[in-house]
């Protein structure tokens, strides 16, 4: 097997395993919602915000195996000019979706989670009883 081959299997691999976490975390998402809607059918909407928190986290990981299969078959495979600006918008629209994905799980922007980390600290600061 010649190293471009090994490479390109490489590459897809890494897409299966992205397809894979994806769908694995969409099912297993589902399965946790029912679950708890089951137990306790008065919380359906904490089951509904851990349904979007896991399928959004499994979104991340898959995207980013998605990326990176997408940057071995780019760079190693067909460095071309085409080839390198078809990648680098594929990773600009994937990287604004991560984005969108990571603000609807958090609440917030990624690069606020100091602020917020310093407003919990401070108020536990003026709180230490509670």
């Amino acid at each position: 097997m010649d190293s471009k081959a090994l490479i390109t299997a490489i590459s897809e691999w890494i897409d299966y395993a992205g397809v894979a976490i994806i769908a694995f975390g969409a099912a297993g998402g589902v399965i946790i919602f029912l679950r708890e809607l089951l137990r306790q059918p008065i919380r359906n909407t904490q089951a509904y915000e851990n349904l979007r928190r896991f399928l959004g986290r499994s979104l991340l990981l898959g995207l980013e195996f998605l990326v990176a299969g997408d940057i071995i078959k780019t760079v190693a495979i067909e460095p071309t000019l085409n080839s390198v600006v078809v990648l680098a918008v594929i990773v600009l629209v994937r990287t604004v979706l991560s984005l969108s994905i990571d603000v609807e799980i958090d609440g917030r922007w990624p690069w606020d989670g100091w602020r917020q980390s310093a407003a919990v600290n401070a108020a536990a600061r003026e709180n230490p009883g509670e």
